[in-house]
């Protein structure tokens, strides 16, 4: 059988951006054998829900907008860039989703962050002024090893490290909020070895695969093997997806 995973529109109103950033996505999914279905983020609940019923799995990308802060209770502050309502919406049915469903999620970057926020954590509306941080996290689609991240030993991202017992590795980077409290029932699993900002969480359950990471995976998919083990992890937990019930502790987390 065929694997199709969901993924959304980065964003509902910036074409040039999403013709940019959603190809190395769709080239990922193809490259690690499972086929992506793109979600519109104008189509009605209803239809959205058609779609959902025949993936197996949840890939939220990155986009060119910021998470609204309102949603994680705070004032918009003035560095905080616009939000895009529609792309949350879809964000929030894929989740509903995957969480009722038990679907494996990867979640990347901004996609990262609203796992965060949906779950009831907060973000650094900027990681420049709020966090006063050396590290640049911006430096340029082009550059692939930004900083380098520690990952957590016995998470999933430490089960696919390459180079056997490697806990540090070299990641991309190309965003300026981040996770700054962790929603409930996430663990940080990886964090900037220069100044702490935390770079990915994963969901507490042995039992449903739910990933976010800060960096990019996607944009290098061809050079990096640690990349490529995100993605193939990921389509592994798809392809064994069946349908059922997940833990009442694991429910027990989610936003209602």
């Amino acid at each position: 059988m065929s694997v199709h995973i969901a993924i959304p529109e980065p964003t509902s109103s910036d074409t040039a951006y999403n013709q940019r950033s959603l190809p190395p996505y769709l080239s990922a999914l193809h490259s690690a054998g499972v086929s992506p279905v793109l979600v519109p983020l104008h189509e009605r609940p209803d239809r959205v829900a058609r779609l959902l019923s025949g993936v197996q799995g949840i890939l939220l990308p990155g986009s060119g907008f910021d998470v609204d802060p309102e949603r994680y209770g705070e004032a918009r502050m003035a560095h905080c860039g616009p939000s895009d309502s529609a792309r949350t919406t879809v964000d929030e049915l894929l989740l509903r989703d995957a969480f009722k469903s038990h679907k494996p999620v990867l979640a990347i970057c901004h996609g990262a962050q609203t796992l965060n926020v949906w779950l009831g954590g907060s973000l650094y509306q900027d990681l420049a002024l709020d966090l006063n941080t050396p590290v640049n996290h911006m430096p340029g689609r082009a550059v692939v090893e930004a900083h380098t991240v520690r990952v957590s030993a016995g998470s999933r991202l430490a089960q696919v490290l390459p180079d056997g017992g490697l806990t540090e590795v070299a990641v991309n980077s190309s965003h300026h909020q981040a996770v700054r409290a962790h929603g409930g029932n996430l663990k940080i699993t990886a964090v900037c070895t220069d100044d702490g900002v935390i770079e990915a969480v994963e969901l507490d359950s042995s039992q449903h695969f739910v990933v976010g990471v800060q960096w990019h995976p996607e944009r290098t998919y061809t050079q990096s093997a640690f990349s490529r083990a995100i993605f193939a992890a990921f389509v592994e937990a798809a392809t064994m997806w069946e349908p059922g019930r997940i833990d009442e502790s694991v429910a027990a987390g989610r936003r209602s």
